[in-house]
């Protein structure tokens, strides 16, 4: 056979080949959904195609920090309007302080039962059908006359309040690499905002109506909320296929305990977030004795500067993408230190130490979990519901612990030995980021290797796949199982 021969052959074998994978696209391109629930329509242009992926621009992003801010509210609604409860359904404060506890209850079993399917069906219809079943209960809160129906609702809302946490893993699954801090910050900001807002909201809405305005208030932005996730959240396809809900769930505690980077963030988080929250507690009481004595009103004010600082950051999200994770959470870790390391040597004395560390523990907590999710998520982009539910859960448990602890060592102990006792907290965090350097393989628990190069951008350059070798082929697959995953959270 002839040289020219053998090129023709060889094109059209090529030519072939090409041909039946492009049939083989357009088949699997015509397999993905078209309706939510099977009978839904999904927008076209948020319908999935492999072929043209998602654009994740700032409005998308922008949507995901409002669906957060709006639907953890519904956690914290309440706890402005305890005696407007008891007044309402004429029960004791005893009876009515059950409330805030059973929809925390309800929140930790969402985060352990309902989180971890964002990484087994598609993640569009979880979100509609969480953010739908929250609004319905909390239309039961605003009308029901019966307290014990309140209570049952209260928790039920609190088990379908994990909005957040389906979008989180979302955006970083979305999100181009370079960017992948950035949108978490705002999804993250969104959340923290949540918190500060709703107890504003509640406050001020109970002071000249009714408390059921404030739920009234919640629906009518929970709706809002529906529609906007609907118009403009892209459907995904679902991962793990191969999987069952109870294998998610023990991979989950699996996760938990074998993971080394799983188990440091999670120590850190604890440790941190126990800080953060007896912070908050205790302050009310700091402002409201000597030297200070100052109203509600103002010690409410304060919250605002808490705003201030969850506003910055997004700012903080674009350095962080900038950095190898370790080390910006390193540094958001030395900037907790020092804003405590202020409020330990002067809160108790002069104000602007209270304003300063107000504000410094507000950006370096976010900057700190911001970076902390970032490679948790890196460890297996298929698990990342999984991934997120222990961090959260992490978060939980240091909030119960600040709470209890940092209470009663202030009351105790005044409000020095408190801060002290939360600085060498921080001071601890570090020592554990230390355990594991900025490079140290994904199955090491202790150790350094792989240098100390600090930034990301460096770190990219060096995983470039070698001249001549195809990119696309190094590229993950939008649905793979999580089994086998072996990526470096470095």
């Amino acid at each position: 056979m002839s040289p020219s021969s053998t090129e023709k052959l060889g094109a059209h074998c090529e030519s072939t080949e090409t041909a039946v994978r492009n049939v083989a696209a357009s088949a699997e391109e015509s397999s993905w959904p078209t309706k939510d629930f099977g009978i839904i329509p999904i927008p076209k242009r948020l319908q999935y195609n492999p072929v043209e992926p998602f654009h994740f621009g700032i409005l998308l992003n922008a949507s995901f920090g409002f669906a957060s801010t709006f639907t953890v509210a519904n956690l914290y609604y309440c706890q402005p309007l305890l005696i407007e409860f008891s007044k309402s359904f004429d029960v004791a404060y005893e009876e009515v302080s059950r409330i805030p506890t059973l929809i925390q209850a309800g929140y930790l079993v969402g985060l352990v039962l309902i989180s971890p399917l964002g990484d087994l069906v598609r993640r569009r219809q979880l979100v509609l059908l969480l953010v739908a079943t929250s609004t319905a209960f909390t239309i039961g809160l605003a009308v029901t006359k019966i307290f014990r129906v309140f209570e049952v609702l209260s928790f039920l809302t609190g088990v379908v309040t994990v909005t957040p946490q389906i979008l989180m893993p979302l955006a970083a699954d979305l999100a181009p690499p370079e960017r992948r801090a950035s949108a978490l910050s705002v999804v993250l900001s969104g959340l923290m905002l949540g918190i500060l807002i709703a107890r504003v909201l509640a406050g001020v809405i109970a002071n000249f109506t009714s408390w059921r305005v404030v739920y009234y208030m919640s629906i009518g932005v929970q709706l809002l909320v529906l529609v906007g996730a609907y118009l403009m959240l892209p459907d995904y396809p679902s991962k793990n296929r191969d999987m069952t809900y109870f294998q998610i769930l023990f991979s989950m505690a699996k996760y938990a305990v074998t993971e080394p980077l799983v188990i440091q963030m999670a120590i850190v988080n604890i440790a941190s977030n126990a800080c953060f929250t007896s912070f908050w507690v205790t302050l009310t009481f700091l402002l409201g004795g000597p030297p200070y004595y100052y109203s509600t009103l103002i010690i409410g004010l304060f919250g605002l500067v808490g705003m201030l600082g969850v506003l910055v950051g997004p700012f903080a999200g674009r350095l962080i993408d900038r950095l190898v994770p370790w080390y910006a959470t390193l540094v958001a870790t030395g900037v907790l230190l020092v804003s405590q390391a202020v409020q330990t040597a002067a809160g108790g004395i002069n104000v602007a130490a209270v304003i300063i560390a107000c504000f410094g523990l507000d950006v370096g907590r976010q900057s700190q979990q911001v970076s902390m999710t970032a490679r948790v998520l890196s460890i297996s982009p298929a698990a990342g519901a999984r991934l997120n539910a222990i961090l959260i859960l992490s978060v939980f448990i240091g909030q119960v612990m600040g709470t209890s602890v940092g209470t009663q060592v202030f009351v105790q102990h005044g409000w020095r030995a408190c801060s002290i006792l939360m600085l060498a907290l921080h001071a601890f965090e570090i020592l554990v980021l230390l355990l594991r350097g900025p490079h140290c393989s994904r199955k090491r628990w202790f150790g350094y290797e792989g240098g100390f190069e600090a930034r990301r951008r460096v770190i990219l350059e060096r995983e470039k796949p070698p001249s001549g070798e195809d990119p696309e082929a190094q590229k993950e697959a939008p649905i793979q199982s999580d089994e086998g995953l072996q990526s470096d959270p470095s």
